[in-house]
């Protein structure tokens, strides 16, 4: 089992600090989350909040993820990244395949691209990108990410994009793995056949089961059953070396923790945080193996 901190909403000031605590430590991955503004009045509801509102306010802090990947993989050497998740149709995806191709590259392959469809359609007007499409633009943009990333010159002809051959380097000397956010059915069928990976947000254990199930059974029908593929979640009922082991055993490939919330740390105070990864490590993972 393999373990990883989500960074949302923290003290930007946290992470390189907590990030040299984790790889002491032997936590695997850092998550980055992403939105790029925060506008006052909208009418998008939250699909993960049986409210639909929000539940962040204006003064929280979103870092750009691959400023911040950039940032910390030059302070560490083995752990990793990947963002939970990038907004991928909200952006050109040959400034993304350059950005996360350059951190690949720079970083010695210690990243992976997490990307969802995203929910709020005032960010991407503010983007410049069109709300209506971005399944398909979604898509379209991984295939091309793919192949941006393989060097030589590549040509893509879809309904969203088309170009002709072109180049661009520097590309990384391993596959990127790609993830996928989300738990509408496209989203599975997404991961199911394009994938590597799928991130879960906070289910029960037998929720994690039946999306694991549901996940296999489509992957047998694109024929991939027998490739590799992550399971990255938590579930409100397993904690604790047990509950690791237990969620382990149902397919999860990495549970996100905060080991502070266990401990007692001081949320605001970023020597406890790094002190609770620090016990996390003792207690937990170095028992795991």
């Amino acid at each position: 089992m393999k373990f990883c901190i989500p960074t949302a909403f923290m003290d930007p000031l946290h992470l390189p600090p907590l990030a040299r605590a984790a790889e002491e430590s032997g936590i695997h991955s850092f998550a980055i989350s992403d939105h790029v503004v925060h506008p006052e009045k909208i009418s998008s509801r939250y699909p993960y909040a049986e409210t639909g509102e929000r539940y962040w306010d204006a003064a929280t802090p979103w870092p750009d993820p691959w400023v911040t990947i950039g940032a910390l993989a030059a302070i560490t050497t083995r752990l990793r990244f990947f963002t939970n998740v990038f907004i991928l149709p909200a952006r050109n995806p040959f400034l993304v395949a350059k950005a996360v191709g350059t951190a690949a590259v720079l970083s010695n392959n210690r990243v992976a691209l997490g990307v969802g469809v995203g929910w709020m359609s005032e960010e991407f007007e503010l983007l410049g990108q069109s709300f209506a499409g971005r399944g398909r633009r979604t898509d379209e943009a991984i295939e091309i990410l793919r192949m941006l990333w393989s060097g030589g010159p590549v040509e893509y002809h879809g309904q969203c994009f088309s170009f002709d051959r072109t180049s661009m380097s520097p590309v990384p000397t391993a596959r990127i793995p790609i993830y996928g956010g989300g738990l509408s059915k496209a989203a599975f069928r997404r991961a199911a056949r394009l994938l590597d990976g799928w991130i879960a947000v906070v289910h029960s254990s037998d929720e994690i089961r039946a999306m694991i199930g549901d996940l296999r059974r489509l992957r047998e029908d694109h024929g991939r059953a027998d490739q590799p593929f992550e399971i990255i979640g938590t579930a409100t009922d397993a904690f604790g070396l047990d509950g690791y082991r237990r969620l382990e055993d149902l397919g999860v490939t990495a549970v996100f923790t905060l080991p502070w919330l266990f401990y007692g740390a001081d949320p605001t105070s970023v020597a406890e945080k790094c002190d609770a990864v620090r016990r996390f490590g003792d207690e937990v993972i170095s028992r795991m193996v």
